[in-house]
């Protein structure tokens, strides 16, 4: 059997084969390109700063995550603003009645309980609601106008009826609920405010009072 002697190059001889060797196509596709360079770099510098001086990824994460919960929060304010409060604000602006509405008092109790009797808890709260300021303006105890809001109404009729302060304050909130907030009537918001009517029908306060 016949084996080959072995090689020995020199040095040069030695390295010029090993240039010749990675030149090969196989070798040459196996290199790193500079995408993958790049991406190992930044790679590296992410796992720095997440491991930390100590090597203890626990501080930084936290850090991270505080500072991202915190640009959040002021992103959200800067493009929304304070929601409830600006949503409060824009129904104390939004009128009860408007230009052209005449009715007295017993047409509004009327349109309500017709739309209850239809099932329209919507229109059937908005116009009790109407009913009880008419009625109240009827009677001289707290004067109205087109431009009278929900939230200014409750607010001086409970100044003449401090006992109902906290339902008249109700009914103004299902008033605004159903009429700008796009939110459902139900009977029992409706027949809260029939009750609350009939109350104040009752009421004989010496003191007129104006809505400002």
């Amino acid at each position: 059997m016949r084996f080959d002697i072995p090689v020995d190059p020199s040095g040069p001889q030695a390295q010029e084969w090993i240039r010749e060797e990675l030149a090969r196509p196989e070798y040459q596709a196996a290199k790193p390109t500079w995408f993958d360079l790049a991406s190992k770099a930044v790679q590296d510098w992410i796992d720095s700063l997440l491991q930390g001086p100590t090597g203890d990824a626990g501080p930084v994460l936290l850090l991270v995550v505080v500072l991202v919960i915190a640009a959040l929060v002021v992103a959200a304010f800067v493009i929304f603003g304070r929601p409830r409060m600006n949503r409060r604000s824009a129904l104390d602006r939004r009128p009860v009645f408007g230009d052209d509405d005449g009715r007295s008092a017993a047409e509004l109790r009327r349109s309500a309980s017709e739309a209850a009797t239809a099932g329209d808890w919507v229109l059937a709260i908005e116009e009790q609601f109407r009913a009880i300021a008419v009625g109240l303006d009827e009677r001289t105890l707290v004067a109205v106008t087109p431009g009278t809001t929900a939230t200014h109404f409750a607010a001086t009729a409970s100044t003449v009826v401090p006992g109902e302060r906290e339902q008249l304050s109700e009914a103004a909130r299902s008033f605004d609920a159903v009429r700008y907030l796009d939110r459902p009537g139900t009977p029992a918001a409706y027949q809260q405010l029939v009750a609350l009517d009939r109350r104040l029908q009752q009421v004989r306060p010496a003191i007129p009072v104006a809505v400002p």
